[in-house]
């Protein structure tokens, strides 16, 4: 294991995100890594398969960052992270009233949390997705009211951190990835990352 990670902490690795808790997440690797944000409109073909929009955002992303100019051992991470119940895309709400509805209609539900990353270097490129369920009890409205205003919901998919107290008192189970739910399936990132120097 402590070889696989030397061969990592040769690159430079680039994180495209504003995201705190990606941050969090890519320093709990243990990898060298600087942050370059890019704002990028994130934007779809409405005919896309939710299930595609993940992966396709990541790359939209990357194409924000200028791939001549990247030395040979650079590596830029950029990733996109949905929320679907019922086959719908919920987004980040735009006021507290909105994610108050968000939540309640994750309230006794099951929903999928999708988070597509893609690497890029200066040869190659390359994506994957990781899907997680997700199972919300049901949670009074009191509760709700009571997260939405100690919190920030404001800038998360689904109007939640699973990190966060909705989380410790609303979820009775996830399905897959824990650090997924977060926005950034860790486990399956190391090893792409792996897999992505082999010659």
């Amino acid at each position: 294991m402590i070889s696989r990670l030397r061969k990592l902490l040769k690159y430079n690795l680039i994180l495209s995100s504003r995201s705190p808790r990606r941050q969090m997440l890519m320093a709990g690797l243990d990898l060298n890594f600087e942050i370059k944000a890019k704002n990028v409109k994130e934007i779809y073909p409405e005919e896309m398969h939710y299930s595609e929009v993940p992966v396709y955002l990541s790359k939209l992303k990357a194409t924000a960052f200028d791939i001549d100019i990247l030395k040979d051992h650079d590596i830029i991470i950029t990733a996109d992270t949905i929320v679907v119940l019922d086959g719908k895309i919920i987004g980040k709400p735009k006021s507290k009233a909105e994610a108050k509805r968000i939540i309640q209609s994750l309230s006794g539900n099951q929903h999928k949390v999708i988070t597509g990353v893609c690497l890029t270097s200066n040869k190659k490129q390359c994506t994957f997705s990781a899907e997680s369920e997700v199972y919300f009890r049901e949670i009074n409205q009191k509760d709700i009211e009571y997260y939405v205003e100690e919190y920030s919901p404001l800038d998360k998919a689904g109007a939640y951190g699973i990190q966060e107290w909705i989380g410790y008192v609303g979820i009775e189970k996830i399905e897959g990835s824990f650090y997924n739910v977060m926005g950034l399936p860790t486990q399956m990132l190391y090893e792409e990352l792996l897999n992505f120097i082999k010659p």
